[in-house]
């Protein structure tokens, strides 16, 4: 339900679902969900680590952000020890 007119699509969005991106974790949010943004859109990264180097999948697109899983092939950036 919208009021006044306002849109609440906040406009197209800069990943598709089911498409694969390359990005970088440079947050970890509250639910321990890595944080990676391509053009300023929040994307959740289930397993993500902060510095990691990520393909990712989008698995859900809402309004403000979307969700995505890890792609295998992920890697950690060089300066993280891999354990």
């Amino acid at each position: 339900m919208s009021y006044g007119g306002r849109d609440d699509s906040f406009g197209p969005k800069p990943v598709e679902t089911g498409k694969e991106y390359d990005v970088q974790i440079t947050e970890i949010s509250r639910k321990g969900d890595g944080i990676a943004r391509i053009q300023g859109f929040v994307i959740f990264v289930k397993g993500g680590k902060v510095g990691q180097n990520a393909k990712i999948r989008i698995s859900q697109i809402g309004p403000r952000f979307a969700t995505a899983e890890l792609v295998d092939g992920s890697t950690a950036s060089p300066n993280e020890p891999t354990s």
